[in-house]
């Protein structure tokens, strides 16, 4: 997934400067506080968030109860995946687990974008690429890996969950139960 990541980057370092001017143009620097809604469930997701600095924390409520489903960090696009494209309510909440700093792209404005710069199209279809190979790792570890697997992967991958974000997010974000994780931990 990484090697992945880098290729993104150099294509975005490789971007000639009118399709960046275009893509700086509409983007907007904004923050948000530890505990602002980025996103509400069943609001159209209208804009990208690129995380600049912060935690961010996607979820879903399932009776009642919330289901953390991704935890970002800097470089990092949030959005809800399925709001944002067919621009339908969306399902899931994003929310700032820190004080955050966000560059923001419209929908609509990006949209235009692509139509203008052909290579933001084909930044657009990387990004989704790497959404979908995100989602199938996950997948797989959830049907292939037991909770005390899922949590040394998830210690060796990405430390700074295990070191930054709140136990109970931690777990709903393994699929289990906070007292499954505390017994996990303690053998550890």
């Amino acid at each position: 997934m990484k090697t992945y990541l880098i290729k993104i980057n150099s294509f975005i370092e490789q971007l000639d400067h009118k399709t960046l001017s275009a893509l700086n143009d509409i983007s907007k620097q904004k923050t948000y506080k530890k505990g602002d809604f980025l996103l509400r469930q069943d609001e159209v997701c209208r804009t990208s968030f690129g995380l600049e600095a912060g935690i961010l924390r996607k979820f879903y409520l399932n009776d009642g109860k919330e289901i953390t489903t991704e935890l970002l960090f800097a470089d990092n696009i949030a959005i809800s995946f399925e709001s944002y494209t067919m621009q339908t309510p969306s399902k899931e909440f994003i929310q700032a687990l820190t004080d955050t700093a966000v560059s923001q792209i419209d929908f609509t404005a990006f949209q235009n974008a692509k139509t203008n710069f052909p290579k933001l199209l084909e930044l657009d279809l990387f990004m989704t690429e790497y959404y979908a190979m995100w989602l199938e790792n996950r997948m797989f570890e959830f049907h292939t890996l037991d909770a005390t697997q899922r949590y040394l992967l998830l210690m060796k991958e990405e430390p700074r969950i295990i070191q930054y974000v709140p136990v109970t997010y931690i777990a709903s974000y393994l699929g289990i139960s906070l007292e499954t994780l505390s017994r996990i931990r303690a053998k550890i």
